[in-house]
């Protein structure tokens, strides 16, 4: 018992290694988070004091706690229980991939990264790349929405700088959950989207298991009050066009949606539109490609950040135009479910994605393009600006969402003119615009995002 037993250095230190962990684990490593949760805690309560809709306890919760409240929900345990039985498998090796479609898909959420990192990084992004507008805050309707209805604000998807303007721009009202797709699901940006309440979802998974958890969690988050982002459109427009509505998330707000609750799920529609998006040629050159997946790399990103830094040092840089945002009536799914509809889920998709449409900005570079596109590549400069300043005139008086440069409609030609000039997709003579071949199809491309409005 008292025999002195040799070990070499290299187990010693591992045992003290050991030793030490299990003791951290024991005694320290709880202490640690209970300071940092009653600090968060601390943050929030702040926060919430200035927030006109305060952010909700289940935003807050564990997330380990949200993951097993996800899980022992009935329907999911029956999606595993029917999956084991057709697949012959164990329910306990199938309650594993259930285990790891829930970690997947909720988030972790941080007050402080999200309004200490995300809020500030989020808006000098935003001002440095664009000329950031709110053509129509719509704020009285806004205002009188019910502080305890869950709000959920439904997007066109231009860019993914979609993420980063509307998230700058309503951090007065709350702090947003948006469903991300899988090309995030990177490092740094997973921890990162994680941390600022996003959620990863598998747009186009048929799998029923996977199916129930999502829906499970788009319940509980619509229930407690958290207010989110929808992007009904799926993914990103790669026309320039407004899709279809896809009805995979409304039909889950719905489909958990307690007509008789306390809760109401209000709808507010936000337009978005740009000068400039930046992923437009690698958009429009996956057009009519459905297998095309967009990845993200950080080397791109690197490069990009270092080009922009060089050219805001050596006084090349300008900014890429507007970005201008637009919010439209809000939708009551209460009021709206008072109207009977064979099938809701089609029925409100259909009403969401025209009230986004009515609220799309018109912007003098998609407008010039629009008139370019319609006569076939080339077109006089004057009658450009006539047709422009009439168009403009007659968007106003239909109450029309457009935003200009302060300077007028001249300032507004000649600006987007010079835009499309320094791309390379227009050349002009002494007294015609002529697009260039160098990718025409962009000019189809920034025309698009205007069409429904301009064809009417």
């Amino acid at each position: 018992m008292f025999t002195i037993v040799e070990l070499p250095v290299w187990a010693l230190v591992l045992m003290g290694l050991l030793a030490a962990v299990t003791a951290a684990s024991h005694l320290l490593f709880p202490s640690v988070r209970w300071f940092f949760r009653r600090r968060a805690e601390r943050v929030v309560a702040r926060l919430n004091t200035k927030l006109k809709r305060p952010i909700q306890p289940f935003k807050l919760a564990q997330r380990s706690d949200m993951i097993q409240n996800v899980l022992y929900d009935p329907e999911v345990i029956r999606a595993v229980n029917d999956r084991a039985a057709k697949e012959r498998t164990p329910e306990n090796v199938v309650f594993e991939t259930a285990q790891r479609y829930a970690r997947e898909i909720v988030p972790s959420f941080s007050a402080t990264v999200y309004f200490g990192f995300g809020i500030r990084a989020a808006k000098w992004l935003a001002r440095a790349l664009y000329r950031v507008r709110v053509v129509n805050p719509n704020r009285e309707a806004i205002d009188a929405i019910d502080p305890e209805a869950t709000v959920v604000f439904i997007m066109n998807h231009r860019s993914n700088m979609d993420y980063v303007l509307v998230t700058y721009l309503v951090a007065g009202d709350s702090a947003l959950s948006y469903a991300v797709g899988e090309w995030a699901r990177v490092w740094p940006l997973r921890p990162l989207i994680r941390m600022m309440g996003g959620y990863f979802i598998r747009r186009k998974s048929l799998n029923l298991l996977y199916r129930r958890i999502l829906a499970r969690y788009v319940h509980l988050s619509t229930r407690e009050g958290v207010t989110q982002a929808v992007f009904p459109e799926g993914g990103l427009s790669r026309t320039g066009a407004l899709g279809d509505p896809k009805l995979g998330l409304i039909s889950y707000i719905l489909d958990g949606f307690d007509r008789d609750g306390p809760r109401d799920v209000v709808f507010v529609p936000v337009g978005l539109n740009y000068d400039r998006v930046l992923e437009d040629r690698v958009l429009v050159a996956a057009v009519g490609d459905a297998r095309k997946r967009f990845t993200f790399r950080i080397s791109t990103v690197f490069r990009y950040v270092g080009r922009h830094f060089w050219q805001r040092l050596t006084g090349r840089f300008h900014r890429l135009g507007f970005a201008a945002v637009a919010f439209g009536t809000p939708i009551s799914l209460k009021q709206f479910l008072d109207k009977p509809n064979e099938d809701p889920a089609t029925a409100l998709g259909a009403i969401l994605m025209e009230e986004v449409a009515k609220s799309v900005p018109v912007l003098p570079v998609p407008l010039i393009c629009w008139y370019l596109a319609a006569a076939d590549g080339r077109i006089g400069i004057a009658q450009l600006q006539d047709r422009f300043a009439n168009d403009v005139a007659d968007m106003r008086t239909r109450r029309i969402e457009i935003c200009l440069p302060d300077a007028g409609i001249e300032a507004a030609v000649t600006g987007a003119l010079r835009m499309l000039e320094a791309r390379g997709l227009v050349y002009l003579t002494e007294d015609m615009v002529h697009i260039t071949d160098r990718n025409p199809e962009l000019i189809a491309y920034y025309a698009a995002s205007i069409a429904h409005i301009s064809a009417t």
